[in-house]
């Protein structure tokens, strides 16, 4: 983190180490997730993808159909498919990898799938990316060039000239880590090539200070004493109509500075609400029988209480957000430190804490945000 992050590219061969003990072992290892599952999940509605083909340059959202697919032997063809550690538990567990970067920052997992010569073209991201090789060969050129212009007339964001400095071709297991605005292209060599992107989130400041003020002018709502009407028993006769009255100007400053709303801890639970917001496509869907809360509770001591693969939890403090909502605010203390070692740890068991149907855990369980663990997320 301290001398690469967000900072320049590291190449980092057998970054993941089973495949080269498989090797040693003259054992085979593929990516855990098959092609035909991926071609599978690009047919799902819930499932955001894209088909690329290059020669001449092609760009079609899904669901597709199987037939719309290429063949794995066909060449010049990358299917992409975005967020897939809510669709695979194998996808997941990779990007719990790289949480010794804040969870605020990380997005999604990506997964490419392509034939002999797929890629996306030379382009350049505006967020850290890890690149992972996890089936077949991936040639990567990159460059630190300042030129970024795009080519006109594309239907993808193709730089216009590119110029390659490093070439290197990379094995499964091996990961390639880049900071924004890095020139890349990388191209399969192999049929059913699979390369998998960690991305990071990186708002502006635009987007987060109109959340924070969005989230906090709702705030207001909940402040009685904000209705009082502004009144100006002081205000002299105006030789200036047209201008805004320097008692309403007074008084606004005022309230503003009695409201702290020039400090930034006033606008951070907004902006943290906002971050932990789960994608848009994401859809939860509570358990067909749900337990009871004191069913609910028996059961926390049993087994693992795990956050939803489209659930997003974030903390501020002591407070934590959950998809977009405060969690812990005005519940009791042993269901706020349920909720802030579901943030720390993503998970929770071996804890009873009273519930009740107001219990902002137990509402989380029944909406599809909190799961029990079961042998399909093991």
């Amino acid at each position: 983190m301290e001398s690469y992050w967000h900072k320049k590219p590291l190449l980092i061969r057998g970054a993941i180490p089973a495949f080269t003990l498989a090797e040693q072992n003259q054992e085979s290892l593929g990516s855990p997730i098959t092609a035909s599952e991926l071609i599978a999940l690009a047919s799902q509605d819930g499932v955001e993808s894209r088909l690329i083909k290059s020669n001449p340059w092609s760009f079609n959202a899904g669901p597709f159909s199987k037939k719309s697919i290429p063949a794995l032997s066909k060449p010049n063809w990358t299917l992409l498919l975005q967020g897939m550690e809510a669709h695979h538990p194998a996808a997941a567990k990779i990007l719990s990898w790289f949480r010794f970067i804040p969870d605020a920052r990380l997005d999604d997992l990506m997964i490419s799938i392509a034939g002999i010569g797929g890629g996306v073209g030379p382009h350049f991201d505006s967020y850290d990316v890890f690149l992972i090789q996890m089936s077949g060969t991936r040639r990567w050129q990159i460059s630190q060039q300042k030129d970024l212009s795009l080519s006109p007339n594309l239907p993808l964001k193709i730089l216009q000239h590119f110029k390659p400095e490093h070439d290197w071709v990379l094995e499964p297991g091996d990961m390639l880590y880049l900071p924004p605005h890095i020139a890349h292209d990388g191209v399969a060599l192999d049929a059913g090539c699979q390369t998998w992107s960690v991305g990071f989130r990186s708002p502006s400041f635009k987007e987060l200070l109109q959340e924070g003020l969005w989230r906090l002018a709702e705030s207001l709502e909940e402040m009685p004493e904000l209705e009082q009407k502004f009144a100006d028993p002081r205000q002299k006769a105006s030789l200036n109509a047209e201008q805004l009255p320097e008692e309403l100007i007074k008084q606004i400053t005022v309230k503003l500075r009695e409201l702290q709303l020039d400090q930034v801890h006033r606008f951070l639970p907004g902006i943290t609400a906002y971050l932990s917001e789960p994608k848009p496509q994401a859809f939860f869907e509570g358990p067909a029988k749900p337990l009871s809360p004191s069913r609910f509770s028996k059961q926390l001591g049993l087994k693992k209480l795990l956050p939803s693969p489209q659930t997003r939890i974030l903390s501020l403090g002591k407070e934590v957000f959950c998809n977009g909502e405060n969690m812990s605010q005005g519940q009791p203390e042993d269901i706020a430190q349920a909720w802030r070692i579901l943030s720390a740890k993503k998970a929770l068991v071996g804890t009873k804490p009273q519930l009740s149907n107001q219990s902002t855990l137990y509402e989380a369980y029944l909406a599809g945000w909190l799961v029990f663990e079961s042998a399909k997320s093991v």
